[in-house]
């Protein structure tokens, strides 16, 4: 939202600094993003307010005029060649050495005395573009007629403009009016309200319209005047600029009326032909599943049935809230105007402008929920300024249907109730005066109670923290004293899983490991990719009833997909090893309305090993690089695993592996199956681990088991085994770390597979290396040998291990 301060400064006195203005409304009301100084770089002695005195043809050329300007220092002849200059006309102009926007670059440059087509021309009226203020330049700029000739142009238009960011729930503050009560509650300023005033014909409306609102539960309130024999042209000057410091482009008188009254109150309006409305009758309804019309922009859109729409007494004319039709729009040779100020159920309006794909700035305010009692004064004040712009005769009367009204909310405010929130005591008269100052009503009712209603254009304001929230906004949020909590913080809530996740992020990232955030939402394709076919649960996902775009219209129901997808964009601008994961939801359908939401840690791991100096080797990274990153991550979480031989879609049989605490499968640790990379655009082998958060969070260790630094060297052996083909090297691995003798621990990491020449048939040769972590004293090697004598008897007896010759 844009607020030009001469604008705010119509309806409150403003005589604190900018720069302390934009501080109070950050503190309180809007985020003040950005502050425009308009005509901060003109030339105060240089660009100036004159009166054209005079237009003459130019001897030399048609399509220039010779003006003649009256500057306040004197009286000047130029060379224009605008055809909007007239005698009369109060215009910018800038004297000989001013810097100003070139209309044919958009650059600064320096203006100087020219001969143009054999005449002398030392200064120039001025258009909006060479001030900096548009982009346009057919013509020039005329200023208001009151504006004092030789004045500095600065402080005739010059502004500052604030752009805020307003609130969800504050359609009123979408409103320069809103925002002026909003400072002179902070200022202690008094709000002057716009002129409503205006008088009106004899016709009356009843006899010349008729509106019916069929669907009251999305249109609470419907209110419509007609003004006749209006003079379509041009708005006044002080109007478009108005429009133009808000970002809107003048079109003409009428739609210009309903656009400056909708950025001055908040409340949109739309302006009907009267003669294009069939049947003179309004009908608000729902729309005729498959129904369609052309809207303002030209587009055909077809509507479904939860869409409220303005009729005729034929078909539809406008989008409820949103845009209207190109059937009744309002022409150059448009009398008559119907004026429609409704109020619409806000989700109805969010819905319809998101289904549609068509934000408007009515559809914008109508969202936040505007109040019920804001279309009749909306309509007092344009009737207004129809009747000052446009010469209409306002029909007498105004057709109001009002089935959405309210009772008049009053909130019980006990004096008690601000003081346990906010902590402070707040004196009654300072309670009062605040409220006051936003609108509302405010009696006192005892010494420790308050009778609080809420102005018509807040209705937000529902319960008592309500207005409080509003009290302590003005008052002041640093008037709030630093205190220490009193009583004891409650107890912390233990959540198993949450903790789990945390523990495996973490640990994820200490092995190296980068967390991307992918989106939850997918698209069947990709789901397919990886989803096994007879996966009836994973391939009923949940769809997005309004999707932003087609490949975000389902909920996804695996991460596998989503992982895939982030390697294959990253490994293209990647050299070496990438290791990616992430924690997220998994959207399972179930028999309610709601998924089961099951978190999950999904990780991928490819490319090339790294040297010491993180430079690309040759070698690719394998099963046996995922397997070691399992072990480090739930290691540093405090589970213990076991892996056993699986068979899963996507993944390549035979480097797939189950992941087992206890009985429970936890996860799945696999390379995945060429194809299925392939699919993904993955041209190297790559690999997945995947861990079910809720599962393993049952086999988290509470008290771990603690190991002290060895004082004593341990000695290292690598041992070639020779077991049966079909013998886990875990279960190897799991005897050998399990062996313990005489305060001698052992640990074990395989570095080696053997399959091929030189084997007996069916075996494989697995190389590990052993650890001998002594606690007492330092071995010697016959400490050794008996260690590891006794280590291969029961690797023979338990595993049918040899040591290979």
């Amino acid at each position: 939202m844009k607020l030009p301060v001469s604008w705010l400064r119509e309806y409150v006195d403003v005589d604190i600094p900018v720069d302390e203005l934009a501080r109070r409304l950050n503190d309180s009301t809007a985020e003040v993003e950005s502050v425009e100084y308009v005509g901060g770089e003109w030339d105060r002695e240089k660009i100036v307010v004159a009166e054209v005195l005079a237009v003459e043809p130019h001897p030399n050329a048609d399509a220039l005029r010779l003006a003649t300007v009256n500057t306040g220092a004197g009286e000047q002849t130029v060379v224009c060649g605008a055809p909007n200059v007239a005698p009369g006309q109060k215009v910018a102009f800038a004297l000989e050495g001013a810097s100003l926007v070139s209309g044919k670059t958009g650059k600064l440059e320096t203006l100087k005395r020219a001969k143009i087509r054999g005449v002398e021309s030392s200064g120039m009226v001025l258009s909006e573009k060479e001030l900096g203020l548009s982009d346009e330049h057919t013509g020039i700029l005329v200023l208001d007629e009151g504006a004092a000739v030789g004045r500095p142009l600065v402080d005739e238009i010059g502004d500052v403009v604030f752009d805020l960011s307003t609130w969800a729930n504050r359609a009123d503050l979408l409103g320069v009016l809103g925002l002026a009560r909003e400072v002179g509650a902070l200022t202690g300023k008094e709000v002057r309200e716009p002129q409503t005033g205006h008088r009106e014909s004899e016709a009356r409306i009843e006899d010349r319209a008729q509106v019916t609102v069929e669907d009251p539960d999305l249109c609470p309130r419907f209110t419509a005047s007609l003004i006749e024999d209006v003079q379509i042209g041009p708005s006044p000057a002080w109007l478009q600029e108005r429009l133009l410091r808000m970002g809107m482009r003048p079109i003409n008188n009428v739609v210009d009326i309903t656009n400056y009254v909708m950025l001055e109150l908040g409340q949109p309006l739309h302006a009907f032909d009267y003669d294009l409305v069939r049947g003179h009758r309004i009908v608000v309804r729902r729309a005729k599943q498959g129904e369609r019309m052309t809207t303002l922009d030209g587009i055909d859109r077809e509507f479904d049935s939860e869409m409220l729409l303005i009729c005729d007494g034929e078909g539809p004319v406008g989008i409820a809230g949103v845009m209207g039709g190109l059937e009744s729009e309002v022409t150059e040779n448009t009398r008559n105007v119907l004026l429609e100020i409704a109020n619409f159920y806000p989700g109805s309006i969010r819905r319809t402008s998101t289904l549609l794909k068509l934000r408007s700035e009515a559809s914008l305010r109508f969202e936040k929920g505007i109040g019920r009692g804001t279309p009749l004064f909306a309509q007092q004040r344009a009737l207004h300024l129809f009747e000052q712009i446009t010469g209409g005769r306002i029909a007498k009367g105004l057709i109001d249907v009002y089935p959405g009204k309210l009772e008049e909310h009053t909130i019980t405010l006990p004096a008690e109730r601000i003081e346990r929130v906010l902590g402070i005591h707040i004196p009654p008269d300072e309670v009062q005066r605040v409220l006051t100052a936003l609108g509302f009503r405010c009696e006192q009712q005892g010494p420790d109670t308050y009778l609080v209603q809420p102005p018509y254009w807040r209705p937000d304001v529902e319960i008592p923290d309500d207005v409080i929230e509003d009290l302590v906004r003005i008052y002041g949020y640093d008037k709030l004293p630093t205190t220490k909590p009193l009583g004891a913080l409650p107890p912390v809530e233990p959540n198993p899983v949450l903790d789990a996740r945390e523990s495996l992020r973490n640990a994820a990232v200490a092995a190296g490991f980068q967390e991307v955030i992918n989106y939850t939402l997918t698209d069947m394709a990709h789901l397919r990719k990886v989803v096994d076919p007879g996966d009836d649960l994973r391939l009923q996902p949940l769809s997005v009833v309004n999707p932003v775009a087609s490949r975000h219209s389902l909920l996804r129901t695996t991460l596998r997909g989503s992982l895939l997808t982030s390697y294959a964009t990253n490994q293209r601008q990647h050299d070496g090893g990438l290791r990616l994961f992430e924690i997220g939801f998994e959207y399972l359908p179930t028999e309610a309305d709601l998924p089961h939401e099951r978190p999950v840690l999904c990780a991928v791991v490819g490319g090339h090993r790294e040297s010491r100096w993180r430079r690309s080797e040759g070698e690719q990274l394998d099963f046996f690089d995922a397997k070691g990153a399992l072990e480090v991550i739930l290691d540093m979480a405090g589970i213990s695993f076991d892996v056993r031989p699986a068979s899963h879609f996507g993944l390549l049989e035979g480097h797939t592996a189950d992941i087992v605490c206890g009985k429970d499968t936890v996860g799945v640790l696999a390379q995945v199956h060429p194809e299925t990379a392939a699919a993904f655009d993955i041209d190297e082998p790559v690999f997945l681990i995947e861990l079910w958060v809720e599962d393993l969070a049952r086999h988290v260790r509470e008290d771990r088991e603690y190991t002290p630094v060895e004082r004593y060297p341990e000695v290292r052996v690598d041992l070639s085994l020779l077991v049966d083909i079909e013998t886990s090297a875990g279960d190897v691995v799991k005897v050998i770390r399990s062996h313990r003798a005489k305060n001698v621990r052992v640990e074990a990491d395989i570095f080696d597979d053997y399959r091929g020449a030189g084997l007996p048939d069916g075996n494989k040769a697995l190389a590990i290396s052993v650890r001998y972590c002594p606690a007492d004293r330092t071995l010697t090697e016959g400490d050794v040998a008996r260690i590891q004598d006794g280590l291969l008897k029961r690797l023979d007896k338990e595993c049918g291990a040899t040591l290979r010759q």
